[in-house]
């Protein structure tokens, strides 16, 4: 009696203290999964520190560019007034496109136009490389659009403040710099400081990077429009190029 007594505490003691097979292989699974994430975290970790000083050192780059363009432009302005002459800028590539105009009584073709400049609902804006075909097809529908020479602050506050990324088709918000580098790293483009670079410098990228950006949705113009959207800008209405000026547009529409 004695004996059996004994394997049966023997018998409860071990099955107390052993842990099933199954057990052990799921707690070694989930060990060696914690591990691999622990090494993944540090290694993206370390990616996107080096990726910051990349990103920080174009900003500085981009930052001394614009800085640099902008004091030839002052040098040159005031060489031409010493010298009693006229310094004559060089032509704008870069305009941003308003559309202020619906759709009634719209002729086919200046509705098939808007159509290719993405401007399919008011106050809706997009940037446009000016060359000859460009400045034909913004003639076409001038009564329709307001337009006209963005600068950098206009350009930033844009793509900071209003824009949205094209994947797949889809609206979706620029949460982060993984968003434009998944679309646009083959092309070097990896920040926003890049997309801003790129639009405004009219880059070698310009088409790839215009057409990731959604089309920016505008708010109506803080104290309205001012004339007639009909009448041209020059004539005191709203509508056609207004060179420089759209950037106070921009800035109440934004």
């Amino acid at each position: 009696m004695a004996g059996i007594a004994f394997f049966i505490i023997y018998r409860v003691t071990r099955s107390k203290n052993t842990v099933p097979e199954s057990i052990l292989k799921k707690r070694k699974a989930v060990e060696k999964l914690n591990a691999d994430r622990a090494v993944t975290a540090a290694e993206t970790k370390k990616a996107n520190k080096a990726k910051r000083q990349v990103i920080f050192k174009r900003a500085e780059q981009y930052v001394k560019e614009y800085r640099a363009k902008e004091r030839d432009e002052i040098r040159l302005k005031r060489a031409a007034k010493a010298n009693n002459s006229f310094y004559v800028p060089s032509e704008a590539k870069l305009a941003f496109v308003v559309r202020i105009k619906g759709i009634n009584k719209l002729a086919p073709k200046p509705r098939k136009i808007l159509q290719l400049l993405r401007l399919t609902k008011i106050n809706s804006g997009t940037f446009v490389k000016l060359n000859k075909a460009t400045l034909q097809m913004l003639q076409w529908v001038a009564p329709y659009i307001a337009w006209g020479y963005p600068n950098l602050k206009t350009t930033r506050e844009l793509i900071y403040k209003r824009a949205f990324a094209k994947v797949n088709r889809q609206r979706i918000p620029i949460h982060d710099n993984s968003v434009i580098e998944a679309a646009l790293g083959k092309y070097g483009v990896i920040c926003m400081e890049d997309v801003i670079h790129e639009i405004f410098t009219v880059g070698p990228n310009f088409k790839q990077v215009n057409n990731f950006l959604w089309p920016f949705a505008l708010s109506n113009p803080t104290g309205g429009f001012k004339g007639k959207k009909s009448t041209h800008f020059i004539e005191g209405g709203e509508s056609g190029n207004r060179e420089d000026k759209i950037n106070e547009l921009v800035q109440r529409m934004n």
